[in-house]
């Protein structure tokens, strides 16, 4: 898992599709389903740290630009 289209083809393994429109919500919208798969069983603990990882680093981009 190398890219956020990597994290959003896992997620859509799982059935979710996220986009509202904005790519800081979606890549949080993203980090909370993570959490949940996380809790509840369905993800390997390596596969959520690095999909966590990109993620909080794509969110920190984005704020970054908003600043």
């Amino acid at each position: 898992m190398n890219t956020i289209y990597d994290i959003q083809q896992l997620l859509k393994k799982f059935g979710t599709i996220i986009y509202v429109g904005d790519r800081l919500a979606d890549l949080q919208l993203m980090e909370d389903e993570l959490k949940e798969l996380y809790k509840s069983q369905l993800l390997p603990v390596q596969d959520f740290q690095t999909a966590l990882m990109l993620l909080r680093r794509e969110i920190e981009i984005e704020k970054d630009k908003r600043v």
